[in-house]
């Protein structure tokens, strides 16, 4: 069974105390969205997942079962994340001292990136567009776009296509697109170009 409230799906086991929800979102059963978190549009909050109060996540997000989502969290549109991520909000925390608002150490997950199963994301860090972090890794700083890391402490390991595939050295990826590495690796603060899209014809190879 499952109930609705206006265009918000609730699961009868599910727990929605947000007025601030979009239209589309499902929250399944034993997950917890508490009042004052701001969830957009057409989101996936699934069994057992918690988003706090003062936690903001955009629209489209896929928020995998046991994620724990806390105050100082922003997580920008299309974001994937895995079952059992987690964020922190505070670098020192003790259980007799209570932070809020601009106490916490905030956290920014940009656009259409990915957090695989089980990965921790420290606080105070920025995870950028397109990026890839593996199942497991402990992100403890910035990530840059498209980048992919792996590990404890996370490391930049190489690039992660829009696709969701990580490049080979080439930086022409199975689904088509051609990359280009801007400045060295991405340890140095490089960027990556896309430089041809799937189906487009190569300049360089034009006849």
């Amino acid at each position: 069974m499952s109930t609705e409230t206006g265009t918000v799906f609730v699961h009868p086991d599910g727990r929605c105390d947000s007025n601030d929800v979009g239209a589309g979102t499902r929250v399944w059963a034993f997950a917890h969205v508490l009042d004052g978190a701001r969830v957009g549009e057409n989101c996936n909050i699934c069994d057992g997942a918690f988003i706090e109060s003062g936690a903001v996540v955009g629209n489209g997000v896929t928020v995998k079962n046991q994620v724990m989502v806390f105050e100082g969290v922003t997580i920008e549109d299309e974001v994937f994340l895995g079952p059992g991520v987690i964020f922190t909000n505070d670098m020192n925390p003790r259980a007799f001292i209570k932070k809020h608002g601009n106490e916490l150490l905030p956290t920014r997950v940009r656009r259409r990136a990915t957090l695989g199963a089980g990965s921790v994301v420290v606080c105070g860090t920025t995870i950028g567009e397109y990026a890839f972090v593996g199942a497991g890794a402990v992100v403890t700083r910035d990530v840059p776009a498209h980048a992919f890391v792996v590990g404890n402490p996370g490391r930049v390991i190489g690039w992660a296509c829009d696709c969701g595939l990580r490049l080979p050295a080439s930086l022409i990826c199975e689904c088509g697109h051609r990359w280009a590495n801007v400045d060295g690796g991405p340890e140095g603060g490089a960027r990556l170009t896309l430089v041809g899209a799937a189906g487009q014809q190569d300049p360089d190879s034009a006849v």
